[in-house]
């Protein structure tokens, strides 16, 4: 189901210069997609940022090693297995404290 929803979000991002081509629509905020591995365990033995998650990150403007570090903080917090809000809250609070990428309209989705 996750490649499925890649492949679409993909999908989607090819299509969009020839749907938005002329009308002067706004451009869409940045996304950034909490995304973890999730091992079978309930301990945090697998867990680890997937790749969605670290490429939303540097898009916003997060160097690869700070991406990183922030997947694994996120991805690996005990308190938030099973928790998408959680994470997702986390993932805001974390952004928000950085004020070099403080972007008032940044949106969060957890998949």
């Amino acid at each position: 189901m996750k490649h499925l929803a890649i492949a679409l979000a993909a999908l989607a991002g090819f299509a969009s210069p020839a749907i938005a081509g002329g009308g002067g629509s706004k451009a869409e905020p940045p996304v950034i997609y909490v995304s973890c591995f999730r091992g079978p365990w309930k301990e945090v033995i697998w867990d680890r940022a997937n790749p969605v998650f670290i490429d939303s990150l540097i898009k916003v403007g997060y160097d690869y090693p700070s991406a990183h570090a922030i997947g694994e903080r996120i991805c690996r917090d005990a308190s938030l297995v099973d928790n998408p809000e959680g994470m997702k809250a986390e993932m805001i609070r974390v952004f928000n404290e950085s004020p070099k990428y403080h972007n008032p309209r940044l949106r969060a989705r957890s998949y």
